[in-house]
Parts: C-alpha cells; structure tokens; sequence
C-alpha cells in the first residue's frame, strides 16, 4: 500500500545529509498521544478529506517514535497508527510530542548518469510533485519485529514504476536525509539503461495502469533541473550527491 508524502517536506530548508551503513529499525509499538487525545477531530477531518477523494484508506501505517545515529548507524522505534491520524498531524503541521515521518527512498540513477524520479498524478495529495519512488512503510514491512525499508522501497518502486529493484545495481548503505520531524532513508540504485530508456519503461507501465500514481518521470542531472516541485528531501539529496 502507498501513502502520498506530505507537502510539509517542500518547506524544509534546513535538512542534514549523511551517510549511514546500517538501518536497525524495530517495531515497538506504543500509545501515541495525538491520536488518542484527539480522535474526534481526527475522524472529522478525516471524513472531510474523504468525501474530497473517496478513494483514501484509512489503513494502518509506521511512524518513528524515537532514534539515534551512533556512527555508521541509524537505529530507531516505530509504533503503528492510523493512516487518519497521520495524514490529520501532518495537515495540522506536526504537532505534538517528537514523533517523526520516517520512510524509505529509491534514488534511480541511470547509466549516463541522470537520475529518474516520478511527476505525482492529479488524483494523489500531491500532484505535480516530483519524487523519488517512496511511501510511508505499513505493518507489511514488518518481519520478527523488524522494520524493513528495503522491502518498502523495492515494493514502492514495483508499484510506481513496473520497475523490478533486482535489475539495479544497489550502492551499499544509505543516505539519510533528516529535517524537522522527517527522516528520509534514500537507497541509491544504479541502472544499466540511460535515462531516456528508463523513462520509456516508465511511460509504457503508466498507459497500461491508468490508475498508477505518476502521470509520468522527471530527469534531473545537475542543479539546473532541481525545481520547486521537488519536496525538500529529494533536492536536499541531490545537492549532497552532486557537490562530491
């Protein structure tokens, strides 16, 4: 299941960027109090957006309730909430207790060097936003209490894009992009096709599934194609990988 990214991302300007070789995520769940102590307003405003576009599940969803980064990895605890509860916090701009939106990111990078991201289509939250394949990790990722972002992003990316992760070549660890209570988790994966191959693929799975999420794939090589429509993860990482 794919949950759109929130606006918020696009108005972070004070991301940090690192490195890290290892994920170790749990699944710790616990009370969050946002969700408990407004319920009512979060079925009211939920049943608002609902009757916006009806097509929006109220499934259940992760969200980071504490981390650390200690050296070369990130460790951190999810709980579970409703999709409701998450998408009402993030349009009454995060409020509460630390509690952070943290997902998994697959950064297509091509063979000439160009990376491929996907253009959000009319009927998502977030339409005309450019993006790498990502969404909010559900209860499916969990396996013997482990949150895996791997298998997140590789569905993610099957589901945006008819592209299959095991035909990239994955660079080893991840680039981890955190600002304000969002954590993004960014696999990069290297492809053997150029750009313009990929984006056809792309194109060809997209008229073939009317209902996908992209209305189609954005280029970017250097600072000249980052635009305002990225969310501020996505232009966060960019900078980061072309200023080495």
């Amino acid at each position: 299941m794919t949950y759109d990214r929130p606006d918020q991302f696009l108005n972070m300007h004070s991301a940090a960027v690192f490195h890290v070789d290892r994920l170790n995520l749990t699944f710790a769940p616990k009370l969050w109090d946002f969700a408990e102590t407004r319920r009512n307003e979060i079925a009211a405003r939920f049943a608002q957006m609902r009757r916006a576009n009806p097509a929006l599940w109220n499934g259940r969803v992760l969200m980071l309730h504490e981390y650390e980064h200690a050296g070369d990895v990130f460790r951190g605890a999810f709980l579970d909430t409703d999709y409701a509860s998450f998408r009402v916090w993030h349009q009454l701009g995060c409020p509460g207790a630390p509690i952070y939106d943290c997902f998994g990111a697959a950064a297509l990078l091509s063979a000439d060097d160009a990376f491929v991201l996907g253009v959000m289509g009319d009927q998502t939250a977030n339409a005309g936003r450019v993006y790498f394949p990502c969404g909010t990790p559900d209860t499916d990722d969990v396996v013997h209490n482990r949150v895996d972002l791997e298998f997140s992003i590789r569905r993610e990316l099957k589901e945006e894009t008819g592209l299959d992760a095991a035909e990239f070549e994955a660079e080893p660890g991840w680039t981890t992009v955190i600002a304000g209570p969002f954590i993004a988790h960014i696999k990069l994966l290297r492809a053997r096709d150029k750009a313009a191959s990929l984006q056809e693929r792309i194109g060809t799975f997209l008229a073939r599934h009317p209902a996908a999420e992209l209305a189609g794939t954005l280029m970017a090589k250097d600072a000249n194609d980052l635009t305002p429509a990225m969310p501020e993860f996505v232009a966060a990482f960019l900078k980061h990988r072309w200023s080495g």
